[in-house]
């Protein structure tokens, strides 16, 4: 078992998660209040709605890519204050967002500036992070983020509810300029034997060696994308709509106490320890709630899934960065994420469908079912080769 020593909470690791708070703070503001603004204040057809998600997904998704080949040619910390003064201005922008087709055009503009931003700090902080500490560091680091997706849906909804959505747009702006102002302050550490003849063929936008991570976790992000885009629905069709209002807070509440153990259980006794219950916690979670009947049984699967989902990621993610060189995190950083958001962003449309034809009971056990598919495809695409190279490292600690 190996122990670390290193020193994880610095002032570097703190700036980067909380310039990621930040803007995933208003990412999951606008995220859920936009749908309302253009229904209440455009008054778009029920088919535009879903518009204002997918414009800002599918630019992010285009953007990725070609992010991690800049932040190695550019350099990281140019590349992520740049991305993040376009979020800024993006976010400055909706107070001018008056007709639908602008509102999409700044959508777009501002996925650009989040899809770059996300991928820089995702490479920044894995260079920040100890070695020793990768699997409790990357845990830690998402926690930020899962913060930002419990307390920004609540902030925006209890925004416009109470004051009105310019008062919103004037909280997203302050939040992207702290999130800014965060980021000057941290040191950034030079990229490490920096790539000095990467182009944009198809061999450098995606970085190769992560991809089979990538695979899984694109797969059960579309898994997840049911439990992120209708479970609310679900809930008022089942008369648990107060009971939904505190799914996300159970699962963040649970995914926070569980992570002071999963991280270092991740560094102590391998990825394979950590992920196979993760997947199978989430596919349980998912399981209970396509049959909830009552508050208990819907409030149990969000602790489930907060666990097992929130586990799942943070460690696909560091699997990632570990399976690549130091100057290579921001390609493997950037293919997760392509991976990740497109799984989110189809999983949105095909489940919606799946909804609309079968239920959404059936939704939640037809994703519970392919959760467990996921689980065999770790399994293929990296588990068995980890048991492998571990075996073959005790044997080798054994002889010596």
């Amino acid at each position: 078992m190996k122990k670390n020593t290193s020193n994880l909470w610095t002032k570097n690791f703190l700036g980067v998660s909380f310039t990621s708070f930040f803007l995933f703070l208003t990412f999951y503001l606008l995220m859920v209040t936009l749908p309302i603004y253009v229904i209440d204040d455009m008054h778009v057809t029920q088919s535009q709605i879903g518009l204002v998600v997918t414009v800002f997904i599918i630019s992010a998704v285009i953007v990725r890519p070609f992010s991690g080949i800049l932040l190695e040619a550019i350099g990281r910390k140019k590349m992520l204050l740049l991305s993040l003064l376009i979020f800024f201005i993006a976010s400055v922008l909706y107070f001018f967002g008056h007709s639908f087709g602008w509102l999409l055009a700044i959508r777009f503009f501002h996925g650009i500036g989040f899809g770059i931003a996300t991928t820089a700090t995702g490479a920044i902080v894995a260079n920040i992070i100890p070695e020793d500490r990768m699997g409790e560091g990357m845990g830690y680091y998402a926690t930020f983020m899962n913060l930002a997706m419990v307390i920004g849906p609540f902030l925006g909804l209890t925004i416009i509810h109470s004051f009105s959505f310019q008062v919103l747009f004037i909280f997203c702006g302050i939040f992207s300029l702290i999130s800014f102002i965060c980021a000057l302050f941290v040191n950034i550490p030079q990229n490490v034997n920096k790539i000095n003849n990467i182009g944009f063929k198809l061999g450098d936008l995606f970085e190769k060696k992560s991809i089979p991570i990538s695979i899984v976790t694109g797969l059960l992000a579309f898994g997840y994308s049911g439990v992120l885009s209708y479970m609310s629905v679900y809930a008022k069709g089942l008369n648990l709509v107060q009971a939904s209002s505190f799914f996300f807070v159970v699962y963040a509440v649970f995914l926070l106490a569980s992570r002071p153990f999963t991280g270092k259980w991740f560094d102590q006794y391998g990825e394979n320890k950590v992920i196979y219950p993760a997947i199978l916690l989430f596919g349980i979670g998912t399981f209970i709630l396509s049959y909830t009947g009552n508050a208990i049984t819907l409030l149990i699967s969000g602790a489930l899934i907060g666990v097992g989902y929130g586990t799942m990621t943070s460690g696909f993610q560091t699997i990632a960065i570990n399976s690549v060189e130091a100057n290579r995190r921001s390609m493997a950083t950037a293919t997760y994420f392509t991976f990740m958001d497109s799984g989110v962003g189809l999983g949105s449309f095909v489940l919606g469908i799946v909804a609309a034809t079968s239920g959404y009971r059936n939704l939640y056990l037809y994703t519970s079912i392919l959760i467990i598919f996921g689980l065999g495809l770790y399994y293929l695409l990296h588990g068995r080769m980890k048991s492998k190279s571990e075996q073959i490292t005790r044997e080798s600690e054994i002889q010596a």
